[in-house]
Parts: structure tokens; sequence; C-alpha cells
């Protein structure tokens, strides 16, 4: 797996070391009592700078299928997550919220660290293995649009690979807003687009459609977040590339975990659409067979002020 980073337009540099804290009991986040939920159609924000068409109803039902191998399968997505919690400050205290926390494992490390934790997500099967494999936590299903989590009341947000599957970047920013504490601090990672363009340029040589939505840039999301009040006080891009021996592996590790569904219809890939395809990505970016698929991922750091 390669990794490498660049900076992007403003961003702020920051290096943070990690060791694991004890705190002493602390009361637990407040939660709302009412399910939130969120309209599975294209939507754009107020000030209509981004518009994406994703159906959360149908990236819950991909994702919830997708729980039971997502462990084992999400090696890339396991290593960016790792590297959000490394970016976190080395004393941690108070209420922590783990957004998209998918089957807990995030949410277990936040509370190891000495917070109180509660994991939100939208995908019902993703919170049962949560549920099931850390019973001392609280799971709520929600969406980061409408968080089903009580104003002013959480110390630390984190995101890992979660937040790409939203249709407004500034509702999520309105809502970190809302359920942090004056001073409190929101680690994320988003991917974001450049992601997966070695995919995109092989299928439009196959002469293939492309089958994923655009996803927001660096730039659009931090300025989504500046909008909401929040401030940036760290914003790093890197890339993460994984590898694959063929096509089909390549495939199987975007749809496995559940990333291939944005609610948008996927035109089905026949055989001979798959000869194509590998095909071409080999020509284009293959190195000794080896064929790499790139996430490009903005780490943020958000303060309330």
């Amino acid at each position: 797996m390669k990794i490498s980073s660049y900076s992007p337009v403003g961003a702020v540099s920051t290096a943070f070391s990690t060791n694991s804290s004890s705190a002493a009991s602390r009361p637990a986040p407040r939660i709302a009592s009412a399910k939130s939920t969120v309209s599975a159609q294209s939507t754009t924000s107020a000030q209509g700078r981004i518009g994406i068409e994703i159906e959360e109803s149908a990236v819950a039902q991909r994702f919830s299928k997708a729980a039971s191998k997502y462990n084992k399968l999400a090696s890339i997505q396991h290593t960016i997550a790792q590297q959000g919690l490394n970016n976190l400050p080395r004393e941690l205290s108070g209420n922590a919220l783990d957004i998209g926390c998918g089957t807990g494992m995030h949410t277990q490390t936040l509370s190891t660290r000495g917070l109180n934790a509660v994991g939100v997500d939208i995908a019902d099967g993703m919170l049962e293995q949560a549920r099931n494999t850390f019973p001392q936590l609280v799971f709520k299903n929600g969406s980061a649009q409408a968080l089903p989590i009580s104003d002013c009341s959480i110390d630390i947000a984190y995101s890992s690979m979660a937040l790409q599957w939203v249709n407004d970047p500034e509702k999520v920013g309105r809502e970190l807003y809302r359920v942090l504490k004056p001073g409190g601090i929101a680690e994320l990672a988003i991917m974001v687009s450049g992601s997966f363009h070695e995919l995109k340029l092989a299928r439009k040589i196959a002469q293939l459609p492309q089958a994923n939505t655009p996803m927001p840039s660096a730039l659009q999301w931090k300025q989504a977040f500046q909008l909401s009040k929040l401030s940036v006080k760290r914003l790093i891009t890197r890339d993460y590339t994984d590898s694959h021996k063929d096509i089909m592996s390549l495939l199987r590790s975007v749809k496995g975990v559940g990333a291939g569904e944005t609610g948008r219809q996927q035109p089905p890939l026949n055989r001979q659409d798959i000869k194509k395809l590998s095909i071409a990505y080999q020509n284009t970016h293959g190195v000794n067979e080896v064929l790499p698929l790139t996430y490009r991922v903005c780490h943020f750091r958000l303060e309330k002020q």
C-alpha cells in the first residue's frame, strides 16, 4: 500500500502524537429520543453550492449487507481510520461521537482512550454487528445530516470514510456545530473527488459508462464547514493506494465494503465488459500485473469556537 500527501488550498499543518489515557467516569452524551430520517432523493444546499444525488436508504442497505465481512475486507479503510485516530490530541476526555461508526471498532478505540463514546450509523446491519461485538457501548441509528444527539453535548466528534455518502456537506457542518460543545473538536477523514481515478480512466478507455457519483472536493468541504461557523484548524489531503491482483479483486474490494452504492442505478458488467476493463486498466495503470486503486482522503481538524 502506497501513501502520499500533498497540501491543499489553505491547509494548516499540525502534528499530533497519540497515547492512551484514562479518565474518570463522566455523564454519557445526551441522546435525542427521536429517530432521525433523511429524504432519499437528490438534494441541493440552500446556497446551491453542492448538490449530490445519493440515496441514504440505498447506501444504508448496501452497507448493512456488507456488515458481516466488512472488517475482513476493509483493510485500507482501517488504515485511513487509524490515521484519523492518530491525529487526535494525546490527552482526551469527555463525550465522543463516532459518526458512521460501522461495526464499532473505532468507537471502542475512543472508549479505551478515556472517552464516553457513542456510535451513530445509518446501516442497521452495521449497528447490529457493533452491538453484538461491543455490548457495553451505545450505538444509535442516525444520519450525519440529522444526528440523534442533543445540542452542545459532544467534546470530540470523529468520523472516517463515512461522510462522502451524504447529500449536503453544509448540513453535516451545521449538525457538527450544533452537537459540539464550545471548544469541542471534530477529527474527520473524508474521501473526496480524485478518488478511484484509475478506475474512471479505465472505464472511459474501455468505453464503459461511469458508475459512481462525483464527490465534493477538499475545497467544497472546507467552504461548507466554514459556512457552518466551524473553524478549520487543519486540512491534509492524502492519497492512499490499494493494490489488487486482478480486476475482479479490485471491483470486489469496492463493492464488498458497500462503497459501490451511491443510490444511482449501477449498470451491470457482462463478461466482455470485464475483459475490456481489465485490459484497459492493465495498460494504463498496471505495474507487474498489479492494479492500483487510489482513495483520496481529506483529514480535517475542526473546532467550534
